[in-house]
Formats: structure tokens, sequence, C-alpha cells
């Protein structure tokens, strides 16, 4: 089983071009379940459905059975379409479905907030990145300074499955950019580097994923919120529905692939447009008599 899912990994990452994220994501997946089922030819659909009871037994997040059934769903198609088995067992397998969460979401009043709180060029850099052009953490820590077009004002990145996509920049990421490459420059001189990546720390090092979860984390808390990266992302989506952009612009910019996930925005900017409607009519009505 093992040997094969090395193969597989192998495939998503040559033929599909998957993210390493992703992939790790797929080995801790199928490594669960190869554990305790270490022949695929016995594999049939009743020991897949008593791994998924196994999982809720575990008391594990919807979402995570849900990844992990669909880690399996995929490899199994996989096995069966190269030859490896010759039935595929979770073929009438269904994704469990869980209940809809709107994603969090913070006010432009709190953006400008966090972007006004003392911040370093290159956290700023950060932030106008993750909020104006929605970029994911794993997108901004790989982008280069070739990526970044001035003169035209776009950004370049290369989002899920290497899919590229171009963003553009207003002139306050531009202009923040702009201060952020001399310091850049000194940097690589200081610790004699040589790389095309953007973003570098104070002591040469590259800026990391969890570098970034650490920092808007910290910026949270000046607005007395947890926060991710991706709230910021999210923000983005909203805050573009709600001052007009047409859902299939918003859709390109975030690079999703299907509309329907975009979708999801447009009950963030309702839920928000309704809450402050009652809002104001409960400051301003009369109480009752």
């Amino acid at each position: 089983m093992f040997q094969f899912i090395a193969q597989y990994l192998e495939y998503l990452e040559l033929e599909k071009g998957l993210s390493q994220n992703t992939i790790d994501a797929y080995r801790r997946d199928l490594s669960d379940f190869a554990e305790d089922n270490s022949d695929i030819r016995l594999i049939d659909r009743i020991k897949i459905n008593t791994h998924i009871r196994m999982l809720r037994e575990r008391k594990l997040a919807p979402t995570s059975i849900m990844r992990k059934v669909a880690s399996l769903r995929g490899f199994f198609k996989w096995a069966s379409s190269t030859g490896i088995i010759d039935k595929n067992p979770a073929s009438t397998l269904e994704q469990p479905k869980t209940p809809q969460r709107l994603p969090k979401v913070i006010s432009i009043k709190e953006i400008e907030e966090m972007l006004h709180n003392n911040l370093s060029p290159l956290e700023h850099v950060m932030m106008e990145l993750l909020y104006s052009c929605g970029l994911r953490v794993s997108e901004l820590v790989n982008l280069k300074t070739t990526d970044i077009d001035m003169a035209s004002k776009y950004v370049r990145c290369f989002g899920k499955g290497s899919k590229e996509r171009i963003i553009p920049i207003g002139e306050q990421a531009k202009s923040i950019i702009k201060e952020y490459l001399p310091l850049r420059e000194l940097l690589l001189k200081k610790h004699n580097l040589s790389t095309k990546r953007l973003l570098i720390c104070d002591n040469g090092r590259l800026i990391n994923r969890q570098d970034v979860y650490t920092f808007i984390h910290n910026q949270g808390k000046c607005i007395h919120k947890n926060i991710s990266p991706h709230t910021l992302r999210h923000s983005f989506a909203t805050h573009l529905l709600e001052n007009g952009a047409d859902l299939r612009v918003v859709q390109e910019l975030l690079g999703h692939s299907d509309v329907s996930t975009t979708q999801l925005y447009t009950h963030i900017s309702k839920k928000r447009l309704k809450d402050v409607y009652f809002a104001i009519n409960n400051e301003t009505m009369p109480p009752a008599s």
C-alpha cells in the first residue's frame, strides 16, 4: 500500500502540479489509512467505511474528515485507472457534508488601523499584498521580485496547481513596495545573499509561512481579534463585492476554479448589510413605550 501511495504522490506532484503542502496533506491522510489496511488488493467499501467511522470516533472536525475522504477517493480512482486494482472501492463513496460557515472578515477601518500600527517596511509590504491583492500565504512567501511589474502595476502569482494569475496593485501598494526594495537590496549585500524572493527578514533569512501567521496574529491583537492571513484574503473579497465588483472578476482575482466558491462571499456581504441595518435602526429608533 505504501509503495502505491508514494507513486500516487509522485503523480500528483509531476502530473497535477500540486503544491508541496497539498501533497503532504495527502501523504498524512493516506498513510493514516494504510496503517490498518496494508494490502491494497483486500480493500473494499466496508474497510473504507470502517476507517471513516474510526475518524468520527476520534472526534475529528468534519472538515478534516471531508479532506481525508477526498484523499481516499482520489487515490483509489487513480489506482483503478492505472490498473493497480480491478475495481474502485471508493467509486460510490459520498463526500461528507459539513454545515457551511461564513469566513471571518474584518472591516476596512480595522485594516487601516493595522496598517498604521507602526509597521516596518517589510511588515507593511506583507500586509498590503495579503489584503489589497488577496494573496494566499504560500503565494506571498514564494513571490519573487520579477513577479512584480511596477510600471504596469500588477503582481503575478502562482496559486493552487501552479495556476498563474495576474492581480493589479494600487498606488499605495506600489509606493510601499518601492520603499521596501532599497532596504531589501541592503540586506542582500549585508548577508551576502543571492535570491529573487521578495521578502527577507532583517537577519537575512527568507520569510516563511509561520513568520506570516505569527505576524498577522500579533497584528490582530491591536484590533482585539484573533485573525489569520486568510482573514485578510476573505476581507479583500468581501470588500470588493460590497463596493460593487463583479463576482466573476473577484473569482479571477482570488484564483478560484469554481465560481460557487466565490459566491460564499456574497452571503457575507448580505449578512454584514443586515447587521449594519439593524445596528443603525436600534440606535435611531425611539425606545418602546
